[in-house]
């Protein structure tokens, strides 16, 4: 199933979630910040620049707690929108960093006016994200991630 399909499917699995749940703003808002949070790692998963930035706040920031081996200390790593487009044309470009079918689990944590929290679980890691509604667009503009194995951050 492409991403229309998949985003087709879901529009009419939203709307009923909306009207039994009532979470979200709008149904359409639900909507719209599912796909921002499946664009993104959609567009890791079969490189797509343009599909990442689409769902990136220009002023996005992306941490992670990593240990350093060498000082053994904590320290905080930043990737901002830039890096994020490039990561999307570059970590997948060979195919092999994902499974066939990759897990993408997107959980709605809150969901304001204007702001949302949001969960995706993927194959290795886990992604908090906040996404912001500007100019009448959802974008993500915090991300807050591990890989599930928290060896791999040292």
């Amino acid at each position: 199933m492409n991403f229309s399909e998949r985003y087709l499917a879901l529009s009419f699995l939203v709307t009923l979630f909306c009207s039994l749940n009532g979470k979200a703003q709008t149904a359409q808002d639900t909507l719209d910040i599912k796909r921002v949070a499946l664009a993104y790692i959609e567009a890791q998963h079969n490189p797509n620049p343009k599909l990442m930035e689409s769902a990136l706040h220009p002023r996005l920031v992306k941490r992670s707690v990593f240990k350093s081996k060498a000082a053994q200390k904590d320290y905080v790593s930043e990737y901002f929108t830039e890096n994020m487009v490039l990561l999307a044309e570059t970590y997948n470009a060979k195919g092999d960093k994902f499974p066939k079918n990759p897990r993408k689990e997107v959980k709605l944590l809150d969901v304001s006016a204007r702001t949302a929290s949001v969960k995706l679980l993927a194959d290795a890691w886990i992604d908090y994200m906040h996404i912001v509604k500007t100019n009448g667009e959802w974008k993500i503009i915090n991300v807050l991630w591990q890989y599930n194995d928290v060896s791999q951050h040292e």
